[in-house]
């Protein structure tokens, strides 16, 4: 990957919209006992770091995380664990750099102007007083070397303060990912694809068009809701103590004679096995015939017909 492809990367972490659990100003209050951790032991700090940060799966380690111009071309594949001891030991500041991309791409986090100031001010400082040493060895002047070994001394100091805050920072947001922070559900270990950081393409800002942008799911799964497969879920808690409330459903609901036993009701039986059932006559005929009594009506014999209109009567 060129330098162009690089830091175009890095301008479009400018666009993501999520932050850090918390900043740098409040890191030593969120963990203290971590930040003196890792204050004494950095690289141990971020060793650990890097091995949770790929969920414990050292397969998936890459050198720097795949940031730097070797990556990949160190035997990694062969002695992962080997290689991630070297890269904290003797590349300290890459390794802890490279933790923070491999958490800002996984997550969609953006660094506030604030840590920006105070990431900026330890670069410069060290710079500053590296440019002194320099100046102070090729001089040889006593007065510009105690000026250089102070400014060493309280760029070290800077170093390390800011250092282990930036990992606690880490960890403090590692901590949230798995659920550590409270009852949030354990996010579920993305693809092998995506650890593979430099290789992906990164969020454009709204509005803009990537082709070659390809949606992930679950890709920042503490910040969308988890998916229903991964593991803790539903999360703990739920649901929320007391529900259903107590004397729910109320006594006696439903009523003790609803619905009617047996219900529906087994159908009706007839006798002679036939529908309709034939009425019960004496003399079994259906219909009856109708009673009349003998006082001549009807008669037995209808009126002869009235004769035309238009005949004599």
């Amino acid at each position: 990957m060129g330098l162009g492809d690089t830091v175009e990367k890095m301008q479009l972490r400018k666009d993501y919209r999520n932050y850090w659990h918390t900043d740098l100003l409040n890191a030593v209050k969120a963990d203290f006992p971590y930040c003196c951790f890792a204050c004494f032991c950095g690289p141990c700090a971020s060793y650990m770091l890097r091995k949770r940060a790929i969920y414990n799966d050292m397969s998936r380690y890459t050198c720097c995380g795949g940031y730097m111009p070797c990556s990949g071309k160190c035997g990694e594949s062969k002695c992962p664990t080997f290689c991630l001891w070297t890269e904290v030991f003797l590349c300290f500041p890459n390794s802890v750099a490279s933790t923070r991309f491999m958490l800002q791409d996984e997550f969609n986090l953006q660094t506030t102007k604030c840590d920006n100031c105070i990431i900026g001010f330890m670069i410069c400082l060290d710079q500053i007083a590296c440019i002194f040493s320099c100046i102070a060895a090729i001089s040889g002047n006593d007065e510009l070397e105690d000026a250089a070994q102070a400014l060493s001394f309280c760029s070290d100091l800077v170093y390390c303060s800011v250092c282990a805050c930036l990992q606690t920072q880490h960890h403090v947001e590692l901590d949230k990912r798995d659920g550590k922070l409270g009852t949030q559900a354990i996010m579920a270990v993305p693809p092998t694809q995506q650890m593979t950081r430099m290789d992906q393409q990164m969020p454009h800002s709204p509005g803009s068009y990537s082709p070659h942008a390809q949606p992930q799911y679950g890709q920042y799964p503490g910040y969308p809701p988890y998916p229903p497969q991964a593991p803790g879920y539903p999360p703990a808690g739920y649901p929320p103590p007391g529900y259903p409330p107590a004397g729910y459903p109320p006594p006696g609901y439903p009523n003790a004679g609803y619905p009617p036993h047996p219900y529906p009701p087994p159908p009706q039986t007839y006798t002679n096995d036939q529908y309709p059932p034939h009425p019960t006559h004496s003399n079994d005929v259906y219909p009856p015939p109708p009673s009349h009594s003998n006082d001549g009506y009807p008669p037995p014999n209808p009126p002869p017909n009235p004769p035309p209109a238009n005949q004599p009567k």
